[in-house]
């Protein structure tokens, strides 16, 4: 039997620093952002269930959550202003990101690869359902950004303050569509800054 990389490669988000455009007070690396991701995306998700009847996979919210940035593993962070300073560079972006998923993908034994291939791309979404999903996983990306400039804000570094505000902006243009944003920024965002002294 021969042997796979894919998890070895996956290992390595831990590797890949965020932010890299801006001084941080602490560096934030592509797995703990993962992680965020998958925490406030299955909340999201419960939300969604628990409080509006929705029918959401809140495991596979998590899961996908996970592995949402897996490709950058291969691409490096592209940061934000970056990626999306115009059309041209964003839609590049995307097909060098679509090419760094295919890599991965290809480094898996043939009968997982479907399995993953399904949690990797998100291109077309099966149901309504899932295409909420999605949303919802956007949401915690953005919702996980937002928590890294409260983070650097608490520590004093200004470097963050422009994103902040751009961040939060967006955010709460989600929780304009997705209520399940609007309770997370209500209920769970401001806590976020405090010492463990003030949340215990």
């Amino acid at each position: 039997m021969q042997t796979s990389s894919f998890f070895a490669i996956i290992s390595r988000m831990r590797y890949i620093e965020r932010w890299a455009l801006m001084r941080n007070s602490r560096p934030e690396n592509l797995s703990e952002h993962a992680l965020d991701v998958a925490l406030i995306a299955h909340c999201l998700a419960t939300l969604g269930n628990v409080r509006y009847g929705r029918h959401l996979d809140a495991d596979r919210a998590a899961l996908i959550g996970l592995y949402h940035d897996a490709s950058e593993i291969i691409t490096g962070d592209m940061p934000t202003p970056v990626k999306y300073a115009n059309a041209e560079i964003r839609d590049a972006y995307h097909r060098v990101e679509d090419t760094a998923q295919k890599t991965l993908l290809s480094t898996l034994p043939d009968d997982l690869r479907p399995v993953y291939q399904k949690i990797l791309s998100q291109q077309q979404p099966a149901d309504a359902d899932e295409a909420y999903l999605l949303k919802l996983i956007k949401a915690a990306d953005k919702l996980s950004a937002l928590i890294k400039c409260i983070d650097e804000a608490q520590a004093g570094n200004a470097e963050f303050a422009t994103a902040k505000a751009s961040t939060r902006t967006i955010v709460e243009n989600m929780a304009r569509e997705l209520p399940e944003v609007q309770d997370f920024l209500t209920e769970f965002l401001p806590p976020y800054g405090n010492t463990l002294d003030q949340l215990l």
